[in-house]
């Protein structure tokens, strides 16, 4: 079982998804948004992937009692989670995940899963991304679930992706989820690769880039792999020819940062309050990061417990994380120029 954080984590999961389905494993895929619960995201896509099985004669019998099982799951949770939408293939069987307890029944639905996926010699893996936004109450279910289906060697697994407080908030819905989940943290590329990222599919076209503005480039994004997409785009648009030069790199910078301006860095302001965005504009004043609490507080002429709630609201929102203890960081490179840009001047300090 693997935990994803960092940047490029939704690529690399869609990648391993592929790569799963390419080597026979069942699939599901979902993604967290806010305000939805996880039964609700789990039900659609596990009916499916047991279907999927019910097709393989082996597997049959299992598989629709594991559909059984996912009726009753469905009717009794439908009263807490109410998001909960999913077609009925079969009548509940009595007794099997229908408590409308989420530990308990998921656990038990798991279970079954597990057992038609062994039967058919196959195995169920469940990508979740931005996990970060499941409730620490569902996620410790799920937890709970897979930690039963690793003990009776059933073949589930959860690759998961989320912001870099991924393993904490896990960490503190159970406890044994550091024992029981790898965290490798997917992070900019190094120098090298983000220049390969750039110069190789230029070259598969028969364009160079030229050594200076490759270095630009890597400068401006810090590597990370989404904003290499942004300048690689706007780099070609500007070019006339090749080779892409310098000064190429530049004219896109200037269009590129307009578009992540308008886009990528917009959406994740527009969803924060005004004392959410004071706090980060404090931040952004006191550059990067990441940066003591103190040292925040100080800027908005606060004390520090005060701005405790905003602090953590801004951490639910994966918008900060903490790398250690009193330090906080924003999730997303270049954000701290956005807001600088976005609240120019002292009268945030208002």
């Amino acid at each position: 079982m693997v935990g994803l954080r960092g940047v490029g984590k939704t690529v690399l999961l869609d990648r391993m998804r592929e790569d799963a389905e390419a080597s026979g494993i069942h699939t599901i895929r979902v993604e967290a948004p806010e305000n939805r619960s996880l039964p609700a995201m789990l039900a659609p896509q596990l009916r499916h992937a047991l279907l999927r099985l019910s097709r393989i004669a082996k597997a049959k019998k299992l598989a629709q009692r594991a559909l059984r099982g996912l009726a009753g799951f469905a009717r009794a949770l439908k009263v807490k989670y109410q998001d909960i939408e999913v077609g009925i293939d079969f009548e509940p069987e009595p007794g099997l995940a229908d408590n409308g307890d989420l530990e308990h029944d998921l656990q038990a639905l798991l279970e079954v899963t597990g057992a038609a996926a062994k039967e058919a010699g196959t195995a169920l893996a469940i990508f979740v991304d931005e996990m970060q936004y499941v409730e620490e109450e569902e996620l410790a279910a799920l937890i709970t679930a897979l930690h039963r289906t690793a003990q009776r060697s059933l073949p589930v697994v959860l690759v998961g992706a989320g912001l870099p407080q991924l393993p904490g908030r896990m960490g503190r819905a159970k406890s044994y989820a550091e024992r029981l989940f790898d965290f490798p943290q997917v992070g900019p590329l190094p120098p090298e690769a983000a220049r390969i990222a750039i110069a190789k599919p230029a070259s598969d076209q028969g364009v160079t880039v030229t050594e200076d503005a490759l270095k630009q480039i890597v400068r401006e994004t810090h590597g990370y792999p989404y904003f290499l997409q942004e300048w690689g785009k706007h780099a070609w648009d500007a070019a006339q020819a090749s080779p892409v030069t310098l000064h190429d790199v530049e004219r896109a910078s200037q269009t590129a940062i307009a578009a992540l301006d308008e886009s990528f860095f917009r959406v994740r302001f527009d969803r924060l309050t005004p004392l959410e965005k004071k706090y980060l504009r404090a931040m952004a004043e006191l550059g990067p990061g990441p940066h003591r609490s103190g040292d925040i507080a100080e800027q908005l002429n606060r004390e520090v417990t005060s701005l405790g709630p905003t602090r953590s609201q801004l951490i639910a929102k994966g918008m900060i994380w903490s790398p250690s203890h009193g330090d906080t960081a924003f999730t997303v490179p270049l954000f701290d120029q956005f807001m600088r840009r976005i609240m120019p001047g002292s009268d945030w300090r208002q």
